[in-house]
C-alpha cells in the first residue's frame, strides 16, 4: 500500500489543509487594488524627480544626499489633503487621524537621525506631506473579510486572508526643503491594499490609515540614506522606535503633537477588524513635558 505523506494528519485534517492552501493562493493572486501616482501641484518642483518605479508601492522620487547627510535638525509640517482627496473622505476627524498617522510615523523614524523639533521652530530641513488621494476601504465588505479570515483561522490549519473587494487606497506627495526653501529631497508616492499584507478594519480610512505608516517607512528611509532605497529593509527597528510604537513617550517632544501609538491594544484591535478610531490617542501638546 501506498503510505500516507502526512502519517499524523487525518485525511480530514489534510483535506483542510489543502483547502485552505487553495483558497489563500486564489484569493492572493486577485486580492491588490491599484492607486496611480498623483500629482497635485503642491511640490515646489517636479523637475527632479526620476522615473516611476516599484510594484506593491509606486513612486517618483529625489534625493539630494549630500546636504541631507549634513543636516541635523527636522521639522514636520501637517500633513493636509489635497481637495479632491478631501471629498473622498466624508469625516474631518478622519482625514485628522490619517493626517497623524502619517506624521507620527514620520516622526518617530526621522528620530533615529535627526533632531526632530516643533512645527513653526527653525529647522535644517521642513518635512510637507500632501494626501492627494485616498480609496475609501468599503467598510461592509471589510466586515465579512474579518469574519471569514478570523473564523477560518479556527476551523483550517491556515486562515483565509482577506477577501479581494472593497480594498482602500492612499497616494501622497512630499518634501523636504532646507532654510533656504530649496527641495532636498521629493516624492510622489501611491499604494493600494493587497490581501496578504493589509488586515481589514471596518472603517472607510482604514486602509489609508495602514498605509500612512508604509508611505512614512519608505520616505524617512530615504531621508535617512541619502539615497533612493533598493529592495525591502530587514534591519531591525532602534529601541526608540520600538517604545514609539508600543504607545511610549518619544525620543522628542516634537513628535508627541500628532498623538502616541495605539500599540498592543491597536495590534489586537485591527486582528478583529476594529476601526481604528477606537483606539487611535490624541495628539498631546509638547509642552505638557
Amino acid at each position: 500500500m501506498r503510505s500516507n505523506p502526512f502519517p499524523s494528519s487525518s485525511p480530514r485534517a489534510t483535506r483542510g489543509l489543502f483547502l485552505a492552501l487553495s483558497l489563500t493562493l486564489s484569493i492572493a493572486a486577485a486580492g491588490c487594488s491599484s492607486v496611480p501616482l498623483k500629482e497635485a501641484g503642491t511640490l515646489s518642483s517636479y523637475g527632479n524627480l526620476g522615473a516611476p518605479k516599484g510594484k506593491l508601492s509606486k513612486s517618483r522620487v529625489y534625493v539630494d544626499g549630500t546636504r541631507l547627510i549634513s543636516a541635523k535638525t527636522v521639522s514636520i509640517l501637517p500633513t493636509t489633503f489635497a481637495f479632491s482627496a478631501a471629498t473622498r473622505v466624508k469625516s474631518h476627524a478622519d482625514r485628522v487621524m490619517v493626517a497623524n498617522a502619517l506624521d507620527r510615523a514620520l516622526c518617530i523614524s526621522l528620530s533615529d537621525k535627526y533632531q526632530l523639533v516643533s512645527s513653526g521652530q527653525p529647522a535644517e530641513l521642513t518635512i510637507r506631506s500632501v494626501v492627494t488621494d485616498i480609496v475609501p476601504t468599503n467598510k461592509a465588505m471589510a466586515g465579512v473579510s474579518t469574519v471569514v479570515t478570523v473564523g477560518t483561522g479556527f476551523v483550517l490549519p491556515v486562515g483565509v486572508p482577506r477577501l479581494p473587494a472593497g480594498l482602500g487606497g492612499l497616494a501622497v506627495e512630499a518634501e523636504a526643503v532646507d532654510s533656504g526653501g530649496v527641495q532636498r529631497a521629493a516624492i510622489v508616492w501611491s499604494r493600494g491594499a493587497n490581501s496578504l499584507q493589509n488586515t481589514p478594519r471596518v472603517s472607510e480610512v482604514g486602509d489609508a490609515y495602514s498605509l500612512a505608516s508604509k508611505f512614512s517607512s519608505e520616505f524617512s528611509r530615504m531621508l535617512i540614506k541619502g539615497r533612493e532605497p533598493k529592495g525591502l529593509d530587514i534591519s531591525l527597528p532602534s529601541g526608540q522606535r520600538m517604545k514609539s510604537w508600543l504607545g511610549g513617550k518619544p525620543k522628542y517632544a516634537a513628535c508627541d503633537a500628532f498623538g502616541r501609538s495605539p500599540g498592543l491594544i491597536g495590534a489586537v484591535a485591527a486582528k478583529y477588524g476594529a476601526p481604528p478610531q477606537w483606539t487611535e490617542k490624541k495628539p498631546k501638546p509638547a509642552a505638557t513635558y
